[in-house]
Parts: structure tokens; sequence; C-alpha cells
């Protein structure tokens, strides 16, 4: 089969293409830049182009495989509706590419890769050789972001984003929390919780849902799928080579999995503690000028929050310099509020600009200097707008850091690179 994957360099797509590729299917590809995740791609003989006008796609493409961030109007798109090409969204052909699996679906609004990692840690050591999709690249998996194993288990991870986990044939899902995200899709939090719900409800009769039953919009949530319902809290927190309390209510979930999967505990435990953590996930990444530098993902005010007590935790006694980038407009105004009190276990905040995913969709815009003077007010921290990545590198290295201090680079965005380069080699 043929195959062309618009948007390529996605995090969930390029597992698909990568496992329909290593499945001896013929794989072709596009995306808007190169990145590490397309040259990688490349080297394992997908042929990807940067140009998205629709010329790249062959005539007898059997199935047209799009990422969410690629519009019904785009190029592509277009070109392939014209050719008469089956056209599947990600999850769409996930779900498809999945579906006589044994499928354990790990969903929740934060988490999901952490745990993702962590139950495929335990699975491969167990020797079920699960087929895995993640949406980080894990040292475990060989710093990839798949797996094609030889077992029935199917473990991947499940993204509310538009429904698209609704496109999925879950048999177990593990579910880490239910706060409320991804405002320019859903309502508010009922509409997004009902989404959840109607995600437990396509488990078979005798499907199972694993959650923690100390979090009342999980319990909800939970049995309101109206299959039965696993508390992740009836066992022990286990112990990690990692930091972080939201980490070890992770690995409870996985825990629990792993009894309900028939493993002996202490071997779960043991592959629990050796799991190596994952990429952006509270990452460290050197030093510059002997301060520690960690680079994450966190983009939500509980993210925030957990992710610093993860790292006072793992760096005692250091002072905090948090350099966080808001990921979309719309999120940063409809969590305003949140957002400008979730510092408090930093000491200096730096906000560099607001990452801008979809500026075709989003009218409002972030005030960042009434958004740092808010910061200050509320978690009662310094804050300073960094004006931008550039030069909120030079502002850190003249006049923010100092001997002792630890340094966090945050955001969903391109604040990574930030990360990266500050690194002294």
């Amino acid at each position: 089969m043929k195959i062309f994957c618009s948007g390529i360099g996605g995090i969930g797509l390029s597992a698909y293409a990568a496992l329909q590729n290593e499945a001896g299917h013929t794989v072709f590809g596009s995306d808007r830049t190169e990145s590490d995740i397309t040259r990688g791609l490349a080297g394992r003989g997908i042929f990807i182009t940067t140009q998205q006008d629709g010329s790249a796609i062959p005539g007898d493409t059997n199935l047209f495989v799009y990422s969410e961030a690629i519009p019904a109007d785009a190029p592509e798109r277009r070109h392939a509706k014209q050719l008469q090409l089956k056209q599947q969204s990600y999850f769409q052909a996930l779900g498809e590419l999945s579906r006589d699996f044994t499928v354990i679906a790990v969903c929740g609004t934060h988490g999901k890769s952490s745990t993702t990692g962590m139950a495929a840690k335990v699975l491969i050591d167990a020797g079920v050789d699960p087929t895995v999709v993640v949406g980080t690249h894990v040292p475990d998996l060989g710093n990839r972001n798949w797996r094609r194993g030889q077992g029935d288990i199917f473990l991947l991870e499940a993204c509310e984003y538009r429904r698209s986990f609704h496109f999925l044939s879950p048999r177990i899902v593990l579910m880490t929390n239910v706060d409320g995200d991804h405002f320019d899709a859903f309502t508010g939090v009922e509409e997004y919780q009902q989404a959840f719900v109607d995600f437990l409800r396509l488990l078979p009769d005798d499907g199972t849902v694993i959650t923690h039953g100390s979090d009342a919009d999980c319990r909800r949530v939970a049995h309101a799928g109206g299959r039965r319902v696993i508390d992740a809290d009836t066992f022990p927190l286990p112990q990690l080579s990692l930091s972080g309390a939201h980490m070890r209510r992770n690995a409870q979930l996985v825990l629990a999995l792993a009894d309900e999967l028939g493993m002996e505990r202490e071997s779960a435990l043991r592959a629990l503690h050796g799991y190596r953590g994952s990429a952006r996930r509270l990452e460290y990444k050197g030093k510059w000028k002997g301060i520690p530098i960690y680079d994450d993902y966190a983009h939500h005010p509980v993210e925030i929050r957990a992710t610093l007590a993860a790292l006072k935790e793992a760096e005692p006694g250091k002072r905090i310099v948090c350099v966080f980038q808001p990921h979309m407009h719309d999120r940063t105004l409809r969590l305003y509020d949140d957002f400008i009190r979730a510092f408090d276990d930093a000491g200096v905040v730096v906000v560099p600009n607001v990452y801008d995913a979809r500026p075709d969709v989003e009218t409002e815009r972030v005030d960042v200097g009434e958004f740092v003077h808010d910061i200050a007010d509320q978690s009662h921290v310094e804050a300073l707008d960094g004006s931008s990545l550039r030069q909120t590198a030079s502002l850190l290295k003249q006049s923010v850091l100092q001997d002792g201090d630890v340094l966090l680079v945050m955001g969903a965005g391109d604040v990574t690179e930030l990360a990266s380069d500050m690194v002294q080699r």
C-alpha cells in the first residue's frame, strides 16, 4: 500500500508513518520544515518534501493521512480530493491500524506521555512485546515515539483534541485527569469532560477504566462511562528514579494496569523504578556556567505547578529561574487566573513571548507586559518580560542567572530551542 502523510513531522503522525513503513508499506510525506523528526524518518527510507502544494502526492496513492494541523482547504488535502484518494485524519488512521489489537489507551489532560512511556517499559520488561505509539521520544523505546511489537497489545496515547480519541477502540483505558484544556475546541470544562465520558463508553461491556478515585472529576467521569472502574489510588505509590509527585501518581496507574494484566507486582515495580523519563518531561539538558538546565513541555497551570514542585524536589535549596512561554493566546486567556497563580515555587519567571500556534483562528491577544505584572502580583515572584527568545537568552546570561540557580525552560512551543542553545558544549 502507498500512504502519503501530510504533516508527517508531527509527533503522532510521524509514529504512524514509521510503523507503516516498518510493516512494509511505501510511505511518503510532507511538512513545512525539516526537523529532527523528518530527518529520522528520511533515514528510514521515507521520502519527505517541504513542498506542500500537492505536487508530491503520487497519483496511485492508496491512503492520504493528514495531521490535525492541516486544514481542509490546504493545497494537499484539496489535491487529494481531486485525485479521489481515501483521506483519513491521523487518529482515524491510527484507529484503523490498531483495531484488531487489544488496545490500551492512555488519556487525560496531563501526564499521558509519561504514563504511556512507563506502561511501555513495564509491558516490554514483562515480555508482552507491545506495539506502542506515544507523544514524545522515550529512551526506553530507543529514543523513538513508537515501537512495533509482535504481541497482541497496542499501547497508545489517546488525545482528546477535537475528540480525536473517539476513533479508537480501547479495551482498557488509563485516565490520568480531566482538568480541562483545548478551549478552542470545547466550550468549557463540562463539554470537555463529556468527551471523556463518551470515549469511555466506546469500551466493550467488559472493558476497564483505571483512574484516580481521589480525583472527584475522574471518579465522576469514570463512573458515568458505565464500565468497570479500578481505583489506582488503592495501589502503593511506586518509587521512581524521577522526581515529582505527579510522576508517582502516573506510575500508580501503570501498577494498577500491571495487576489487571496479571503481572507480578515486584517485577512491575522494578520496571517502573528503571523508567528513565522522556523528552521534554523535566529533561536534564546540561549546564551553563555550572547552572543545571531542564526542559519541560508544561503548558497548563496544573502542569506548571507539578513541574516546579518536582524540580524543587530534584534540586533542593536552589533558586528556580523559570522561562515560561505560553502556548496559544486562547488557552492563556481562558485559564488566565490559574496561570498567574501557578509560579509560587519559582524564584524568577521570564516570559519571552506567546507561542502563536494557530494564528488563523486566534483573534484575542495576550498582553505579555500585563501578564508578567500579574504573575509578579499573584505568584509573589520576580517576573520579567523577555521580549523574545533571543533577548531572553541574553537577559539570562547577563543579569538573571546566579550561582546556585537552576534554569527551567517550559512550554509547548519553540522555547525548547532556548534550553538547547543555553547548554555549553
